[in-house]
């Protein structure tokens, strides 16, 4: 690496902490030569979520899924191993798999008609007389595994850098807030339909800051917190729990916001009067079997409190009113493609589901209250960054003046968002 892309990088981030400042270059956004970095530096060195296993719930089931600018069949074998193999065919390189999901034992290459089982191995190729009779006997022309393929508790993740450390240890404090939704369940959780696919003409890092933004909540959704007082039905904001809320360093660049007292219900287990009082009776009960497995404190935490988690670089988990599930990559430097998914326990009742479901599409899903917004003030930002020649960094200085004070950091802060940069930053510096 030359000494002049060195001595770029030592500008990507300013930090002052005697001034309270903590600056971002926004070149950082626009810059094509970045996004070729954080590509090889990020997207090829870090454990990056693939899918949930319910996804692939029966033997021989198949997801065709982009993950780190890569093609990927996400599949179930015949003998019931979850697996994920690029998806190009060892002989020219065409596209083997074809189809978005489904269930079937074997692939077959549309180009010249080789045919790999469940498990990628070749197990037909037309004019076999023409390759030497022990054409295969490396594996050679087997499809190509992913060097590394992970699970915990039924989240699946991949990475393409083999000798990277273990998911487990990746994954360092986030692994407790997992833990806070999978426990959610007794008997495991599964993914609700398919997934919600949308694209955004910005960076891939602004949907990592917004994702746990709380600063932006009340100005940007105020139509959103309107309609709650309405539903509440005494123009006022239902509230639940006390006024906790801290915004935490996970390890390895991942963060959470943690906080109650917010204005929404949801089905595990949050009652608001927009349920009814019917739901208001199943929701006490579902919180009693959580007390009752995990004691009271911990309980507590599942089913009063909210989670923004970002698990670095780009996975973002919302426990707020349903459980939602997103990634998103990179195309171009202003242009990135969105994948989101609601989960659930899997013995949720219908009415719950529909209920969750509901939750999910109103303020989460493509169409909802919140994220067309989020799409568009990130798509304001990235449009101001036309300006970055002379007006060249972002302020992310918020809360640093509490911070320095012992004070704990709050969601409506930026000190989670400065966890990430100095990850980013970090990882893009190295030679």
């Amino acid at each position: 690496m030359s000494q002049t892309t060195t001595k770029q990088q030592q500008h990507y981030i300013k930090e002052d902490k005697e001034k309270c400042e903590f600056k971002v270059a926004r070149k950082v956004f626009t810059e094509k030569e970045i996004l070729e970095m954080e590509k090889e530096k990020i997207f090829d060195k870090c454990w990056l979520y693939l899918g949930h296993e319910s996804e692939v719930a029966n033997n021989n089931d198949f997801i065709m899924r982009k993950v780190g600018g890569r093609n990927l069949i996400y599949n179930r074998s015949s003998e019931g191993k979850i697996q994920a193999f690029l998806n190009a065919c060892p002989h020219r390189g065409a596209m083997v798999c074809r189809d978005r999901r489904g269930n079937s034992k074997n692939f077959q290459c549309f180009y010249h008609a080789w045919t790999f089982n469940s498990k990628g191995e070749l197990v037909g190729a037309p004019g076999r007389d023409g390759y030497a009779d022990n054409m295969n006997c490396d594996h050679s022309f087997d499809l190509v595994k992913v060097p590394r393929i992970e699970n915990y508790r039924g989240l699946i993740f991949v990475n393409f850098d083999e000798n990277a450390i273990s998911l487990e240890e990746y994954l360092a404090g986030a692994k407790e807030y997992l833990d806070l939704v999978l426990d959610q369940s007794e008997i495991g959780m599964e993914i609700l339909g398919g997934t919600h696919e949308y694209s955004m003409r910005a960076n891939w890092k602004l949907l990592v800051e917004n994702s746990a933004d709380g600063y932006h909540g009340i100005p940007t959704h105020k139509t959103y917190f309107e309609i709650l007082k309405e539903q509440n039905g005494n123009g006022q904001m239902p509230k639940v729990g006390s006024n906790y809320n801290v915004a935490k360093d996970l390890g390895n660049g991942h963060f959470v916001t943690e906080k109650n007292s917010l204005p929404w219900g949801r089905p595990v287990a949050r009652w608001v009067p927009a349920f009814g009082e019917k739901a208001k009776e199943d929701i006490e009960k579902i919180q009693k079997k959580l007390i009752d497995r995990f004691g009271e404190e911990y309980a507590k935490r599942i089913y009063e409190n909210d989670y923004n988690m970002v698990i670095f670089p780009n996975l973002v988990v919302n426990n707020i009113m349903a459980v939602t599930l997103r990634t998103f990559y990179p195309v171009e430097p202003g242009y990135m493609e969105v994948n989101q998914w609601a989960i659930a326990p899997k013995e949720e009742n219908t009415e719950f589901k529909e209920r969750r479901i509901n939750n999910f599409l109103e303020f989460l899903g493509p169409g909802g209250f919140a994220t067309p917004d989020d799409n568009e003030a990130l798509e304001l930002c990235q449009e101001g960054y036309e300006n970055n020649k002379e007006a060249q960094w972002n302020n992310v200085n918020k809360g640093m003046n509490k911070e320095l004070a012992g004070e704990t950091p709050h969601s409506t802060d930026e000190y989670h968002m400065r966890v990430f940069w100095k990850q980013w930053n970090e990882i893009m510096a190295k030679e």
